[in-house]
């Protein structure tokens, strides 16, 4: 599968995640990046936007700084049709995760974000192991004093680090903002390393207890690797940049997919007035709802047809009590062949939304069973309910190593 990598980050501290990142795409075929040094195609633009959705999920919001990663993903795509997936550095921000989901999900693409989740300790240990050489660019926290840490290579600072994890609780990756990175080499930089030749450090702020210090690169050059087969003149660089460098501008445009999904309404059930459906409900406060097709010989039209009548009415009786699919926490989804699983799916979701679903969709277990044989349709469903709006959800949408076989439009 072709990979594009993507940060929502600036572009010094993005490198060293993706950098590590890089190792973990297993079976992937990257690319498109934003390291020049490693002779890949680079696309970028100039953000434009703001933070304007502050809320933890990203609704599409025009002038938002998302949109400008939606419409360089846009571009990428176009040019690069077999691009198939976006692999991001994402390892707790669900504030990050859920806006690089976001796009993918518009743009039909994969999220990959192998490094969720894991252990940051063993992240960073993985980093210096591979042979990145990062250096501090920023610090802003309690325990990195700019006039100490910055410039410093991760490796130098990794027992520090620790020790602040243990005593201030700060993420030793960085992930909290606590500091950012610079990489000048890497296994990855095929032909040549990065060589800072003069800096200035600029005290952001004086702060007593977490100073907030920047290192700013005044001079640098390219220093060619031992071994390498390119010519690292500047005439070299000039001329491999210029061939592989993409400049996006323009306006954000919607794609085909999000102006199609504006227009197919959710199917409902009145198409098809002569079948019955049973619903059985049980409990009080938390409660289930189950409901399947009666007289299937007859009534039945196949998997879709008959998915749609029994979800269209689970959804009357949940309004006809005043709720809604954000009530539910948890669905069972029974069909009678995994064969038609894209197409029960496809049925799925043109239901239960993330709109409807302020507070995360439910989980879900889809499971094959003789439905046709028993005299159940092809369509069996059961959720159970709460009265109560107060459910807390992890929704992850991208391929981990955390949840890498649990995809979809459900939370884990």
């Amino acid at each position: 599968q072709v990979v594009a990598l993507a940060n929502l980050i600036p572009l010094d501290d993005a490198v060293d995640e993706l950098d590590s990142y890089m190792y973990q795409t297993v079976g992937h075929q990257i690319v498109v990046c934003y390291a020049k040094c490693m002779g890949l195609p680079l696309f970028r633009r100039r953000i434009s936007g703001s933070t304007r959705d502050h809320a933890l999920k990203y609704s599409v919001t025009a002038g938002d700084e998302v949109e400008d990663m939606f419409a360089l993903l846009s571009e990428v795509k176009r040019r690069i049709p077999s691009i198939g997936a976006v692999s991001s550095g994402a390892i707790a921000s669900d504030y990050q995760r859920l806006r690089v989901e976001s796009v993918c999900s518009r743009l039909g693409l994969v999220s990959l974000a192998y490094m969720w989740r894991q252990d940051q300790t063993l992240l960073l240990e993985e980093m210096i192991r591979r042979g990145i050489v990062a250096i501090t660019v920023k610090v802003a926290a309690m325990g990195l004093k700019p006039s100490v840490h910055l410039g410093k290579e991760l490796a130098e600072l990794k027992s520090h680090l620790l020790q602040m994890n243990e005593s201030f609780g700060i993420n030793v990756c960085g992930e909290g903002g606590e500091y950012e990175t610079l990489t000048l080499d890497c296994p990855l930089f095929r032909n040549a390393r990065i060589v800072l030749d003069d800096f200035e450090v600029i005290l952001h702020s004086a702060d007593s207890i977490a100073s907030v210090g920047i290192l700013h690169p005044l001079a640098f050059h390219v220093e060619p690797k031992p071994g390498s087969s390119s010519s690292i003149g500047d005439g070299a660089i000039a001329e491999e940049n210029s061939s592989c460098l993409y400049e996006v501008n323009g306006a954000i445009a919607h794609t085909d997919g999000e102006t199609k999904q504006t227009l197919n309404p959710t199917p409902t059930s009145d198409a098809y007035p002569d079948t019955n459906v049973c619903i059985s409900k049980t409990g009080k406060t938390l409660f289930s709802i189950g409901c399947w097709i009666e007289e299937p010989s007859s009534a039945s039209q196949g998997m879709k047809a008959d998915l749609v009548k029994v979800l269209s009415r689970i959804e009357n009786q949940l309004k006809d009590g005043g709720l809604s699919w954000a009530n539910v926490l948890y669905v069972h989804l029974y069909i009678s062949s995994m064969k038609e699983f894209g197409l029960a799916n496809e049925v799925y979701v043109s239901f239960i939304t993330e709109k409807k679903c302020h507070l995360g969709v439910p989980s879900r277990s889809t499971i094959e069973l003789p439905l046709v044989q028993a005299g159940l349709g092809n369509a069996y469903v059961e959720v159970l309910v709460s009265n109560d709006l107060v459910k807390r959800v992890l929704h992850v949408q991208s391929i981990s190593c955390w949840a890498p076989s649990c995809i979809g439009p459900y939370s884990q």
